[in-house]
């Protein structure tokens, strides 16, 4: 039972660290250090809590297994299963894209003797390895995330041991060049906790046991949240900030994060490893993600009495993904348009579950702190965030870096 509560943490903090963590980077260069952790603090706090909704709303769950969007429709009819369906899968194939762009932009530079086909090469290998442990199943991707996650922690090790001696106070004391930045970036931040997608399948692997499944939730995030903050004091203080945003705005990519740390810092060791650290941290995320978009599909067809086996689901899963990945690029766009679907999934549709739970059970066994006004204040936060980008584009915000 421990082994399953803390192989179940290690998927949540492994699902945690993956692009939005790597793109953090790229988003927060015009931010400052000390503006970059204000926002990582609050949207810590903002997405545990909605997180704990959850555990709050499966107590009373018509099933253990039940996805998401059974939930949704259990509380709001067929509306809510529609929409929490539509804002679910569209935000893990988003994400997916992002990961799959991500690991095929890491891979390409090793596979150049193939030319312009290099990128394209890579990002097919990246997502049909890995689809492979998915396919099998959630213990597979449980014994494969914590070889990984352990193997991830090693380099993010070494990559903090060979960078935060480089940091200093004038790179760390840089003001933000644009305040509401770090509003802009918000989006971006935002999927850098988004772990929310694997709760269901967490749920079901923990027998619906409550207790547990909060342990492994709040175990899992404070792994993530040491991580982000060491990431951030190594990256903000080892680049120079005017310098950093002139990279980006040419190469917006992870390659272009790996340039920066080699200008930075004139040790293509140290950029090899951080390439090594991104490239483990986008498979972890890969992983978990992947397998709670196979669930929601499995949960959304068992829904309409139709009984899939893992490879037609798993088909379901890769097949767009990869088509996705090869024919739209933009890492950073998608990954914003990610968080943006994420913010209604992650947040919004906790919070109005929970509202409505609490007002059918009066006596629930357990509750998320803070109350109906806890949930009033999320739920203005989640809405303020899901509008970030037609926000920026109507002027009112300032454009991100890259």
């Amino acid at each position: 039972m421990k082994n399953k509560t803390f192989g179940s943490a290690l998927i949540v903090a492994g699902t945690t660290i993956g692009a939005g963590m790597l793109a953090m980077p790229l988003t927060s260069a015009e931010m400052g250090f000390s503006y970059t952790l204000l926002l990582l603090f609050t949207l810590w706090l903002l997405l545990s809590y909605s997180a704990l909704l959850f555990v709050e709303v499966y107590q009373k769950a018509e099933r253990q297994d039940a996805g998401i969007a059974t939930l949704a429709e259990q509380h709001f009819g067929i509306i809510g299963r529609i929409l929490a369906t539509l804002s679910l899968v569209i935000f893990m194939y988003a994400i997916l894209t992002v990961y799959a762009l991500g690991g095929g932009n890491l891979l390409a530079p090793f596979l150049d003797f193939l030319g312009e086909n290099a990128e394209s090469i890579s990002i097919i290998l990246f997502v049909i390895v890995f689809a492979i442990a998915v396919t099998i199943g959630t213990q597979a991707v449980d014994a494969f995330t914590r070889i990984l996650f352990l193997v991830k922690l090693v380099a993010f090790f070494f990559v903090l041991l060979m960078m935060l001696p480089l940091v200093t106070s004038e790179n760390l004391g840089a003001l933000p060049l644009k305040y509401l930045v770090i509003i802009s970036a918000s989006p971006v931040f935002f999927t850098s906790f988004g772990f929310h997608v694997v709760i269901p399948s967490i749920n079901n692997y923990l027998d619906g046991d409550i207790r547990r499944l909060r342990i492994a939730i709040i175990g899992g995030t404070a792994i993530p949240l040491v991580a982000y903050i060491l990431w951030q004091m190594a990256t903000h203080g080892v680049f120079s900030q005017l310098q950093f945003i002139e990279i980006i705005r040419q190469d917006p990519t992870l390659n272009g994060l790996i340039a920066a740390t080699l200008q930075a810092t004139g040790s293509s060791f140290i950029s090899e490893f951080v390439r090594l650290f991104s490239a483990l941290a986008l498979i972890t995320s890969y992983l978990g993600v992947a397998l709670a978009l196979v669930d929601c599909l499995d949960d959304l067809l068992k829904r309409v009495n139709i009984n899939a086996n893992r490879i037609s689901l798993s088909l379901l899963t890769f097949v767009p993904v990869l088509l996705f990945a090869l024919f739209y690029r933009d890492f950073l766009g998608v990954l914003s348009y990610a968080g943006q679907m994420f913010t209604f999934y992650g947040l919004v549709l906790p919070v109005g579950m929970a509202f409505v739970l609490r007002r059918k059970y009066p006596d629930l066994k357990y509750r998320v702190f803070g109350g109906n006004l806890g949930l009033v204040i999320a739920l203005i936060l989640g809405v303020l965030i899901m509008n970030v980008p037609f926000l920026i584009q109507a002027g009112y915000l300032p454009v991100v870096a890259g």
